[in-house]
């Protein structure tokens, strides 16, 4: 799938610059800048995500992990293991 690219154009310091220029080839510098971008930005996103959701976990909601979460997994796999069984 190709996505279709806009330029776009940025001022950056010129130690960064001269590092891109130096280690990435001249040809593969939007598509090296674009892929660190994306997963800077998919990054910040899960960050507002957690903050957003912050708090949202109550545990009067969750009965079932009152005596641990590794308890509440076991009892999970050991009837999943006997299900498979059958």
């Amino acid at each position: 799938m190709t996505v279709a690219a806009r330029q776009a154009n940025f001022m950056l310091p010129e130690d960064l610059l001269h590092d891109l220029k130096q280690l990435v080839g001249q040809r593969q510098q939007s598509r090296f800048v674009a892929e660190a971008l994306r997963k800077e930005l998919q990054r910040e996103k899960m960050r507002a995500a957690l903050k957003q959701s912050f708090g949202a976990w109550q545990q009067e909601d969750h009965p079932e992990l009152e005596q641990g979460v590794e308890r509440h997994l076991r009892t999970q796999r050991k009837s999943s293991r006997l299900s498979r069984s059958a």
